[in-house]
């Protein structure tokens, strides 16, 4: 039975691909901060919550020892955790900049730096990093969450470039606007000037993008890349 970490996999988008994977029979555990422990109670297979600070390089090391220990193996990654404190940057305090990039970006890196080691050992894995197309384009009043979700981008290929002969595969998914509870809280008038750009005329769906983090874990041939899943907002 395979492995997966799901990180920020309490809730919305990790709680889909949680679901998605625990279906395809993948024993999981969850490192969020907050309590998932009403999810774990739904799965199918075995499964753990550990309430993990990704910021935290002890506090990842940590669980990902804890995992390995009990299940022998870490066979997928889903870098998932992530926060917005959006503001101009011109106006933009330090603690905003820096919260958004340890949790995003320096989170990401721990979690992928711990799991390698496992999955160099065993000679195989896979890690998906799910960032955003504002790290692709930029968005007014979100510097750091472009930063952070760009620099997932970068690390998703430079990781991918060092592990390849290991055949650990590393791959990055780019979310537009799916229905979460961060879109929910924009407003009607702004979710209609969206939806206005988006050529399939609808949000995407928690369920499709982790159907692609489905997909990305058994397409043995691609690695380094960067998945749009936006229903066409920046062809």
């Amino acid at each position: 039975m395979k492995t997966a970490v799901v990180t920020g996999g309490g809730r919305g988008i990790g709680e889909a691909i949680v679901k998605r994977l625990d279906a395809e029979g993948v024993q999981i555990a969850i490192f969020d901060l907050q309590s998932a422990n009403h999810l774990s109670s739904q799965l199918k297979n075995p499964s753990k919550t550990i309430s993990v600070d990704v910021k935290s390089e002890e506090s990842v090391s940590s669980a990902i020892k804890e995992v390995v220990n009990e299940w022998g193996r870490l066979d997928i990654l889903v870098n998932n955790a992530g926060i917005t404190k959006d503001g101009l940057a011109i106006r933009m305090k330090d603690d905003d900049w820096q919260a958004v990039l340890d949790i995003n970006l320096t989170g990401a890196f721990y979690c992928s730096r711990e799991a390698l080691k496992v999955m160099m050992k065993q000679r195989e894995g896979v890690i998906i990093n799910i960032s955003s197309v504002i790290g692709m384009r930029g968005n007014m009043g979100q510097a750091n969450y472009a930063a952070s979700k760009g620099g997932l981008i970068a690390l998703t290929k430079t990781l991918a470039k060092e592990m390849a002969e290991r055949n650990i595969r590393v791959n990055a998914i780019a979310p537009g606007f799916i229905e979460t509870e961060m879109t929910k809280r924009l407003g009607q008038p702004v979710k209609d000037e969206i939806l206005k750009r988006i050529p399939l005329k609808r949000f995407g769906t928690i369920d499709e993008v982790a159907e692609l983090v489905s997909f990305l874990t058994k397409a043995e041939y691609i690695t380094g890349q960067v998945i749009v899943i936006d229903g066409g907002l920046f062809i």
